[in-house]
């Protein structure tokens, strides 16, 4: 496996009385595609640049492959940097951009000119090398910035928000061959972003940052499902989230497929009445729990459904909002005191050429206990 690990431990920051990092530690592995995600201000970009050498940690060790790499300056550590605006020279053609480096390190004019071209075929930019960067596309400036930060050949590339500038098709795209350009080389790519979306994409683990702090750490497929915060739950996607309170702990027969001890909780939510979930979790009556549920797990009908099982959860509601955008439509339906819950329903089938639940329509929702997530338990 190419690349480096990297670590982060205890590392804090602050800007004057401005707190941007706090205690953040981190297990990046080798050859890894980790993004750094949170909102605006939250200390992801900080954190980056803390990597590339751009600042430094008021405390905390940075190492790579178990060194640390704190008193090295940024052009002696293994590490190059795509930057948001791309940074290309732009009295200088694309192949002497993506040249720069090596002609900086004196190489030979026969190894500038065999290794520029192999790096321009890998982001499919061979026919454009004698242009200069205002006579192209803003996916083709990306690629010579991610080109030109490649041919050093580091061990580890440090993205910041290298799309957010792209129209959303041009994004969508981009990220499908960055991601493709790390399958190739597989070196550690670690990708600041605020997009959930390509976080969710392309990463191979995420770590969830917001205010200085690192809320959760794991894969797409752990961080959707299992959000360890509330403030996670709603970040990641849409959601419905809830309070309520513990009535009910009955432990199941069965563990779940990880060979867990499970529990069917009943809670009592305001909004709803009361609520069936599974969880892992040992909770006890009496507490004050967070509740979520997704959208697209929520099945709407307008005939109230069979319920065979126990741990079908079921409620009646008025459809207040039906959008519908060609693939999907998603309903915003008042249940009890008028409190709106998001439902997606998917057009899955040729024949469903639109929803057949309007506006005003009286429906059912269900859902089951399985698809629940109770997100934290409250102080």
């Amino acid at each position: 496996m190419k690349g480096s690990d990297v670590t982060i431990k205890g590392v804090f920051k602050s800007f004057g009385d401005f707190k941007v990092l706090n205690n953040v530690s981190l297990d990046i592995c080798k050859g890894e595609f980790f993004s750094l995600l949170g909102p605006s201000g939250c200390g992801k970009t900080t954190l980056l640049r803390i990597l590339a050498g751009f600042e430094s940690p008021d405390i905390g060790v940075v190492a790579f492959d178990g060194k640390d790499v704190l008193s090295l300056p940024p052009n002696r550590r293994p590490a190059n940097t795509v930057f948001q605006n791309y940074a290309l020279f732009p009295h200088l053609s694309v192949f002497e951009n993506v040249a720069f480096p090596l002609r900086l390190k004196k190489k030979p004019r026969a190894e500038i000119e065999t290794v520029v071209k192999d790096y321009l075929k890998l982001v499919q930019l061979e026919g454009h090398s004698a242009k200069k960067p205002n006579q192209l596309s803003g996916g083709q400036k990306q690629r010579v910035a991610i080109a030109r930060a490649l041919i050093n050949e580091p061990s580890v590339l440090l993205l910041d928000e290298p799309l957010s500038a792209l129209d959303a098709k041009l994004r969508q795209h981009m990220l499908i061959e960055l991601d493709q350009i790390h399958d190739k080389i597989g070196i550690t790519f670690i990708y600041v972003t605020h997009d959930q979306t390509e976080a969710l994409s392309v990463s191979d683990r995420i770590a969830v940052m917001n205010f200085g702090d690192v809320l959760q750490v794991g894969t797409p497929y752990e961080i959707y499902e299992s959000p360890a915060t509330d403030f996670v739950a709603k970040f990641i996607g849409e959601t419905n989230l809830f309070d309520g309170t513990v009535s009910v702990v009955e432990k199941l027969d069965k563990p779940d497929i990880n060979g867990d001890t499970e529990y069917l909780v009943e809670l009592n939510i305001p909004e709803l009445g009361e609520v069936k979930v599974t969880t892992i979790d040992a909770v006890t009556v009496g507490q004050t729990v967070s509740f979520t549920v997704r959208p697209e797990k929520i099945v709407i009908n307008t005939e109230k459904p069979v319920i065979k099982r126990e741990d079908i959860n079921l409620f009646q509601g008025l459809v207040d909002e039906p959008i519908y955008s060609g693939f999907q439509t998603k309903f915003y339906v008042k249940v009890r005191d008028n409190w709106l819950i998001r439902v997606i329903k998917q057009h899955s089938k040729y024949s469903d050429e639109g929803p057949d639940i309007v506006w005003k329509d009286s429906v059912y929702l269900s859902w089951s206990a399985t698809d629940g997530y109770i997100v934290e338990v409250k102080k």
